[in-house]
């Protein structure tokens, strides 16, 4: 038996309507319907002191913590892959918490199960949102109250690229680049980096349409540049540009592409960005902080007005859709 027009038209009229405050509650938007990301006021990021890091014992160092799925953490996480950083500071992944919306310690790290209660127990102000990636230093001593280094990824990188490394470490930030850095950084944020969220979070088809076009733009830029500027994104050096930029496209077809609409020009379509993920994937250590299942799981699990039957798709192996395709010239 069909469904009559009247009782569809009603549906979708009523569907749409609870879909948009339910986006609401996901991510804001302006009067047009274009995704802005919520307003935050990042601690400001501080180091310790070098000597003081190098006497600490492992339980004692300042920790890491990221979440798997975060793209954001994902940047922090291949600074300390890439420069060695596992002998002063330690990593700890936090897990979402896909039914309260947190993220949860597992096991629980100075009395605190949550995130939000170690950002408390370090003395933060109850305003202040409790994400990843965060720097933590318990502190020299038990006798020590523990406290918040930094929960801002962009200032977070600078800082580990300044953090205590063996002489071989790479400077991912040398400064007669620092400029060119700066200026992808300017291009990349809001076009890629915060744009799959822009067409993923769009209220309309105007919205996803005005992100859509800005990132296939971006995405142009960049394989314009890598082809007579490469083999990296300010030349010859891996630099900080990369860290930021990877961590987006290494999610594009297991997240972006099919849960966010990124699909209007597909990354096998464009060559030199592909050698480029390639290039990157096979540094040591970043592979190991690339889990697409998890990123599956935390992307379609959680974000029930983008995906509400909450069925988290089948996908190829990531070092086999990397690695196996031919990409067009």
């Amino acid at each position: 038996m069909s469904i009559p027009p009247l009782i569809v038209r009603s549906v979708r009229q009523s569907w749409q309507w609870q879909w948009q405050r339910l986006m609401s509650g996901l991510g804001p938007a302006d009067d047009e319907g274009n995704y802005l990301r919520p307003d935050s006021a990042p601690l400001q990021t501080s180091l310790p002191e070098v000597e003081d890091l190098q006497k600490r014992q492992p339980e004692r160092r300042p920790r890491l913590l990221i979440g798997r799925s975060c793209p954001w953490a994902h940047r922090t996480w291949l600074i300390v892959q890439l420069r060695g950083l596992g002998n002063t500071l330690e990593l700890l992944t936090a897990k979402a918490d896909h039914q309260e919306g947190r993220w949860r310690l597992e096991p629980s790290w100075l009395g605190c199960s949550t995130l939000l209660e170690l950002y408390r127990r370090c003395g933060a102000e109850p305003s202040l949102r409790a994400t990843v990636p965060v720097l933590v230093d318990p502190g020299r001593s038990a006798q020590h109250k523990p406290r918040l280094l930094g929960n801002d990824s962009t200032p977070l990188s600078e800082a580990l690229n300044r953090w205590p490394a063996a002489p071989e470490a790479p400077d991912l930030a040398p400064e007669g680049l620092r400029k060119k850095i700066a200026s992808w950084q300017q291009l990349l944020q809001p076009a890629v980096n915060d744009g799959v969220y822009r067409c993923g979070f769009a209220r309309n088809q105007a919205a996803y349409d005005r992100a859509s076009v800005a990132m296939v733009e971006a995405l142009e830029e960049l394989e314009q540049s890598l082809q007579h500027q490469g083999p990296w994104l300010c030349g010859e050096q891996l630099t900080l540009a990369d860290v930021r930029l990877f961590p987006t496209l290494i999610r594009w077809e297991t997240v972006y592409a099919p849960l966010f609409g990124c699909s209007a020009r597909p990354l096998w379509t464009l060559p030199e960005l592909w050698k480029w993920r390639q290039r990157f994937m096979a540094l040591p250590g970043v592979e190991d902080t690339c889990d697409a299942e998890a990123w599956r799981h935390d992307y379609f699990g959680a974000l029930f007005p983008l995906n509400p039957g909450g069925i988290v798709p089948d996908a190829p192996k990531l070092s086999t859709l990397v690695n196996s395709i031919t990409p067009s010239p």
